[in-house]
C-alpha cells in the first residue's frame, strides 16, 4: 500500500529495551547481542577501480532475501547499533568499510561510489533480491550520490569530479538500492560544513586570526557560556552565514589553484621540463582547514530550537571545539575538500541527490541531535523524490543516547521503527 509522506514523534517512555537489545551495556553495542542462531562473516572486496574494501555480513538463523546495508564514507561501522535489531527481524545485515577507514585526507566521493558498487555486486552474487541503504550521518550523503548515480544512464553519470578528475561512472556496474533508510542525516559533509565553519578567520595560515566583528565566542557578538547560553541577533546570524559562505569560496579557490598548479607542472614535465617541475607535478599539498566547529546553533538554543544541549558534537567547550586538533575537515588534499567537504562544490550534497530518490524512504530524527537540526532535517524530508516515504522523531542525541538519566536511549526507539517499516515494506 502506498503511504503518504508522514511526520511525527515515536513514543519513548521508560520501556526496558527489548529482548534483541539485551547484550547492549549502556550505549555500546556488544556482539553477543545478535540474537541466538545468527551467522557472521567477515568478506574481502576489490572495487572496479582497483581498491580494497570489505565487509562484515550478519546472517539470521532464518533465510532472507533482504538485506540492509551500512556505511560510512570514513568510518569503521561494523559494530553499528542497529544491526541486531535489523537481524532480529529477520533480515540481514551488511556493515561495510571504506577503502580509507578513519581517513578523509584523500576522500572522494566519487571515487567513493566504487566501494558502495562493489558491495551491492557482492550481495547481489549472494542471492539477495531486495538491497536497502541505510546512511547514519556522514553515510547519507554517501548512499545518497550512490542512489542517484545508480538510477541515471550511464552516460549521464558525473564525468569529472570538482578536482577535475575523470571518474569513469559510466563504466561502472551500479546495482540500484530497493529502499532507503536515513538515520540522524546531515545534509552532507560539506553542507554541514558551510554551516558550522568559522568565518571570522582571516588568514588560513594563522589559525589564530580573528575578525571581530564575526567572532562567535566574542559577548559583544552575543556570545554567553553553558550556563547563561548565546543570543545572536539577526543581523548577526545573517552576516555569519554570508561570511561562511564567502570563507568556504576562498577555500575553493585555493584548492583549484593547488591543482593547477601541480597539473600545469605535470604538464611541463611531459614536454621535457626540469626536474623541478617533475617535482612539483609529482606533489599533492594538504589542506589545513582550522576552526571549523562554530555553528552558532550549538550556542543559542533558542536558534532552530530542539532537545539538544549547549555543546557541539565534539563537547561543551566551544574553544576546544573549535580551535582544537580534531575537527570536520581539519586535513585535506585540494581534491577531498572540493569532493567531500566544500558546500559549495561537492556532488555528495542531499540538496542535490535526494530528489533522485524514488525507492521508499524512512527517515529517524534525533530531537537532540547537535549536528542536524530540525529545519535541516524538514529540507532533507522535503527533498526526498520518493512518494512513499515517512518521517519518525525520536528523543536522543546524533549517536541515539539518552538525553536524561534513566530514560531509554532513542537507538533503541529507532531500532524498532527500523523494524516495523522493513516488515511493512520488504515482508518476508
Amino acid at each position: 500500500m502506498s503511504e503518504s509522506p508522514t511526520s511525527k514523534d515515536a513514543a519513548t517512555g521508560a520501556a526496558k529495551p527489548q529482548e534483541a537489545t539485551a547484550g547492549f551495556l549502556n550505549t555500546d553495542w556488544n556482539p553477543r547481542g545478535l540474537p541466538e542462531g545468527a551467522a557472521t562473516s567477515n568478506v574481502v572486496l576489490r572495487t572496479q577501480d582497483g581498491a580494497a574494501t570489505g565487509g562484515a555480513l550478519y546472517r539470521p538463523a532464518t533465510a532472507t532475501d533482504t538485506v540492509v546495508c551500512i556505511m560510512h564514507p570514513r568510518e569503521f561501522m561494523a559494530c553499528h547499533y542497529l544491526v541486531p535489531d535489523i537481524v532480529e527481524a529477520g533480515y540481514a545485515a551488511w556493515s561495510q568499510w571504506p577503502r580509507s577507514v578513519g581517513n578523509d585526507l584523500r576522500l572522494e566521493h566519487e571515487f567513493a561510489l566504487y566501494d558502495v558498487a562493489a558491495g551491492m555486486e557482492f550481495l547481489r552474487k549472494a542471492g539477495f533480491k531486495r538491497i536497502v541503504l541505510l546512511g547514519n550521518s556522514g553515510g547519507s550523503g554517501l548512499y545518497s550520490l550512490y542512489a542517484q548515480q545508480a538510477s541515471l544512464a550511464p552516460a549521464d553519470r558525473i564525468k569529472k569530479t570538482p578536482g577535475g578528475r575523470a571518474t569513469k561512472l559510466d563504466q561502472l556496474a551500479m546495482v540500484e538500492p530497493d529502499g532507503m533508510v536515513f538515520l540522524a542525516p546531515h545534509p552532507g559533509q560539506g553542507a554541514l560544513l558551510m554551516q558550522c565553519i568559522d568565518p571570522s578567520v582571516i588568514d588560513e595560515s594563522d589559525p589564530l586570526s580573528v575578525d571581530a566583528s564575526l567572532d562567535p565566542f566574542d559577548e559583544a557578538n552575543g556570545f554567553g557560556d553553558a550556563k547563561t547560553g548565546a543570543r545572536y541577533g539577526a543581523e548577526f546570524v545573517r552576516r555569519y552565514r554570508q561570511g561562511q559562505h564567502e570563507r568556504v569560496q576562498r577555500l575553493d579557490a585555493m584548492a583549484h589553484a593547488l591543482i593547477e598548479r601541480r597539473m600545469q607542472a605535470r604538464g611541463r614535465a611531459k614536454e621535457g621540463g626540469s626536474a623541478a617541475d617533475r617535482r612539483l607535478g609529482a606533489h599533492t599539498p594538504i589542506m589545513q582547514v582550522w576552526r571549523t566547529n562554530a555553528d552558532l546553533r550549538c550556542y543559542d538554543l533558542s536558534l532552530d530550537p530542539s532537545d539538544r544541549k549547549y555543546g557541539t558534537l565534539w563537547g561543551g567547550d566551544p574553544f576546544a571545539s573549535n580551535y582544537g586538533s580534531v575537527g570536520f575537515a581539519r586535513l585535506c588534499s585540494p581534491e577531498s575538500w572540493l569532493s567531500t567537504w566544500s558546500g559549495i562544490s561537492s556532488n555528495a550534497l542531499l540538496a542535490k541527490s535526494a530528489p533522485a530518490i524514488r525507492q521508499p524512504t524512512l527517515l529517524v530524527e534525533y530531537t537532540g541531535d547537535q549536528a542536524c537540526f530540525p529545519s535541516i532535517i524538514r529540507d532533507i524530508f522535503s527533498a526526498i523524490g520518493a512518494s512513499e516515504k515517512r518521517h519518525e522523531r525520536v528523543r536522543g542525541d546524533h549517536h541515539g543516547r539518552a538525553l536524561a538519566a534513566g530514560e531509554e536511549p532513542g537507538r533503541y526507539v529507532a531500532g524498532r521503527i527500523v523494524q516495523e517499516w522493513l516488515r511493512q515494506h520488504f515482508p518476508g
